[in-house]
Formats: C-alpha cells, sequence, structure tokens
C-alpha cells in the first residue's frame, strides 16, 4: 500500500481498508475551487456467498461530498465502485463502503456533521453553507431522524406540566414536561381536549396511577383531562397566573380610576406616571430618599407616592392591600392566609371580585399551587427556547420538522457526542 493512500486516510480519517487512494488534484467547479481526491472501491469478495473467484466488469464513479474544515475549499471523492460477478454464484455486485450509503453521494460524514449542527440554534442556511451541501440534502438529514422520537405508552412521570405554544401557522400546539427533570414528555399538533383525551387514554392504567401532580394554568378543560384520565393526580395552578391574573385586575381597576380624574390633576398624575411601582412590591419600593417628578410637580419617595395614589380610591386601596397580601402569602405558602384573602368581602374592582371568584371555584388547586414546589416555571422557560428556534428559522411550515428540531435541541441531545446521535441514511 502506498504513502499517499496513507496520508490522504489520515488526513481525512477514512478507515476503510477497501477504499485506495491514487491521486488529489485541485479543480474549478461553477466558478468555484474544489480538491478532487481519487480513489478505488474494491470488492474482496462476493456478498451473497463469500466466494472470492470473481469476476471484474468495470466501475461506477461517484462524486462524494466530504466534510472539510475549510468551507471555501470543499473537499469531493471521485470513487470508482467496482462491478463484479461471481462465477461460483452467478450474482452480480458492486462495492460498497460506510463511507457513503447505497445510491448516495453525500457522505455519511457530511450527514452526520450536519446532524450535530442541527442540534443547535442555527438557521438551514448557514449550515448548507458550512458544510457546502445544498439545503434540501439538509432538510432530508432532518427528516430521517425524526422516526428516533418514539412514544413510549408503559411510563409517565409523577410530576407533569402542561401549556400551549405558538408553531405552525400561528397554531397552538400542546406540550408536557416533566416536573422533576425537566424533560419533554410530549409536543401534539393541537391542544383540543378529544386529541389531549385519547393520547393520555393509550397509556397503561399503572403509567397513568404514576402521575401525582399536574401543574398548569387556569385553563378549564385540562382540569377535566387530569381527572379522567389520572386518578392519583393533584392539580396545581401555576403560582406566576395566579398573580399575573390579579395584577391585571388591579391594573385595570387604577386605569378605570384614573379616568375620573382631569388629566390635569394631581391624583390623574399620580396614578399614570408611576404605573410600574404599583405593581412592585410594597416592601422593595424606596422610602428614604424622594425625587422630583415633573409630572406631579411635587418631590416624593416610591413609598410616598404609591400611598398618595391608592388613597384616591377606597376600592383601590383595598385592591391593592389584598394584592400585596396575596402576593406574601403565596410566597410564603401561607394557606390559611391565601383561603381568607380569596373569601375576602371589602369594596374591590368588579375584574378583582372575579378573579377572586375564580380563584374560589379552583380552591383547592389554588392552594396546592402554593403549598406544592412544582410550577410552570421550567415549561415557560422551554416555551421561550421553542420561540427562538422558530425566529431563527422565520418559522415552520411542517408541524414534524418542528417538532424534530425541538427534540434535537434539547439539553439531552446536545450533551452527546455527534456518533451517538444518529447515521442517517
Amino acid at each position: 500500500m502506498s504513502s499517499l493512500n496513507h496520508c490522504i486516510k489520515f488526513e481525512l480519517d477514512i478507515k476503510d481498508e477497501n477504499i485506495v487512494f491514487k491521486d488529489y488534484f485541485y479543480k474549478s467547479i461553477k466558478l468555484q475551487k474544489h480538491k478532487i481526491y481519487e480513489a478505488e472501491l474494491i470488492q474482496p469478495a462476493c456478498p451473497f456467498c463469500g466466494s472470492l473467484d470473481l469476476l471484474h466488469n468495470g466501475h461506477l464513479i461517484t462524486n462524494i461530498h466530504y466534510p472539510t474544515a475549510n468551507a471555501s475549499l470543499p473537499v469531493i471523492i471521485r470513487l470508482a465502485k467496482q462491478r463484479v460477478k461471481c462465477r461460483d454464484c452467478d450474482h452480480w455486485s458492486m462495492a460498497q463502503s460506510e463511507l457513503v450509503n447505497k445510491y448516495c453521494s453525500i457522505s455519511n460524514a457530511s450527514k452526520l456533521k450536519v446532524l450535530s449542527a442541527l442540534t443547535e440554534d442555527r438557521s438551514m442556511t448557514s449550515i448548507a453553507r458550512e458544510n457546502n451541501v445544498s439545503i434540501n440534502t439538509v432538510q432530508r438529514v432532518l427528516g430521517n431522524c425524526s422516526h428516533r422520537f418514539i412514544d413510549s405508552y408503559e411510563y409517565l412521570p409523577a410530576h407533569l406540566a402542561f401549556d400551549e405554544f405558538k408553531g405552525v401557522d400561528r397554531q397552538l400546539h400542546f406540550i408536557c414536561l416533566d416536573g422533576d427533570n425537566h424533560q419533554v414528555v410530549q409536543i401534539l399538533r393541537t391542544r383540543y381536549k378529544k386529541t389531549l383525551l385519547k393520547y393520555f387514554g393509550r397509556f397503561s392504567p399503572q403509567a397513568r396511577a404514576n402521575v401525582k401532580t399536574v401543574t398548569m394554568d387556569l385553563n378549564f378543560y385540562y382540569q377535566d383531562i387530569v381527572r379522567a384520565c389520572f386518578p392519583n393526580a393533584q392539580i396545581v395552578i401555576d403560582r406566576f397566573h395566579m398573580i399575573q391574573m390579579l395584577t391585571r385586575s388591579f391594573n385595570s381597576l387604577r386605569v378605570q380610576i384614573m379616568k375620573t380624574f382631569d388629566k390635569r390633576s394631581r391624583q390623574y398624575q399620580l396614578l399614570k406616571s408611576p404605573w410600574k411601582l404599583y405593581l412592585k412590591k410594597f416592601d422593595e419600593l424606596e422610602k428614604v430618599h424622594p425625587r422630583y417628578n415633573w409630572h406631579y410637580k411635587d418631590c416624593l419617595t416610591q413609598a410616598q407616592a404609591v400611598t398618595e395614589g391608592i388613597n384616591t380610591s377606597t376600592a383601590l386601596e383595598n385592591s391593592y392591600n389584598l394584592m400585596q397580601s396575596f402576593i406574601q402569602a403565596v410566597e410564603t405558602g401561607n394557606t390559611h392566609e391565601l383561603k381568607s384573602l380569596i373569601n375576602c368581602q371589602d369594596q374591590i374592582g368588579t375584574l378583582m371580585h372575579k378573579t377572586l371568584l375564580t380563584f374560589k371555584h379552583n380552591l383547592t388547586a389554588v392552594l396546592n399551587g402554593a403549598a406544592l414546589p412544582y410550577s410552570n416555571g421550567c415549561l415557560e422557560g422551554f416555551n421561550r427556547k421553542i420561540k427562538q428556534i422558530e425566529r431563527t428559522a422565520f418559522g415552520y411550515s411542517n408541524f414534524t420538522n418542528l417538532l424534530t428540531r425541538i427534540r434535537l435541541e434539547e439539553d439531552l441531545y446536545k450533551e452527546k457526542e455527534p456518533n451517538s446521535l444518529l447515521m442517517v441514511a
């Protein structure tokens, strides 16, 4: 074996003993400089009977795209595959190698490099440009690994989190995460009740009985699904959504009361300009150093501005005090205080009253949200990752491709070596 063959194999990291490199040169193809390697793929034995008595009958020359460290200088292996006929079994065959699949001109090393790049937040155009392949090739690599994610209906985590996100054609897709290790359990095309009942109904009774808690927002039919599918599960309302509903109700009341005053009045300006201060916790407001505000032409601390603003209305003051007490009770997990606040009979705004009535109808789930450590925080963070994936690709029109890309970009697959991901066809 020549030293040239050994050097080229070492440079390209090719270990197939049946490939023999003979020469290399540079050639301009479509106004781009390419590095061409000439090689022959030998057929040592008959693949049908193992006989060594072969009749050679020419070659099939295939130009194979191979990965390179320098994207501006593409590498092509001009591989001559031997055609042979076995004299013992009369079968015709052609030499094959792990370098490239049958009937394919893209090397498996290039596909593996493309797949490794797909686990990162990058567009398919940049991946294709870096690996000197077409965008359609990147698309095929992505499509060929979609079968990897096969559902198993024998196990469900003890703690689940439900939510939805906007995906293909701005439709809402259902997503379910494991509340402990924050891994994706399933992503479904739709979030309809019938679809969810059908999906979770496929799991064995033992798997569904293993679920202990399900965290969700105040979506009404999610609770029906939990009661129908998970007999031992407790419903947990996410703490963020509870506080969000309460602050929105208070903010709506503040705007409503603000509009009852003249726009040039001090009360109007106190309720309008420092509106963000009303949504903060009162303990975090500045109480020592006053600052001048040109809206209401006075020098006040943050706490003084908020106190004077809520004193303009009894309903506003009661709503603010209730909101602050509610937030503190949720943070400390004080369910007794939370229950008394939900049953509050003070004069508050109409929307605030409806919010408390909603909490009262879901009292057990709301109290579980304050008492148990589980929340939808992991799910909201994962939805943020999905938005970034869609933004990088300028949106997806195929749900399967979106789902596959989401799965590939999970931390579970990022931490693995490229060789352990997949050898696509």
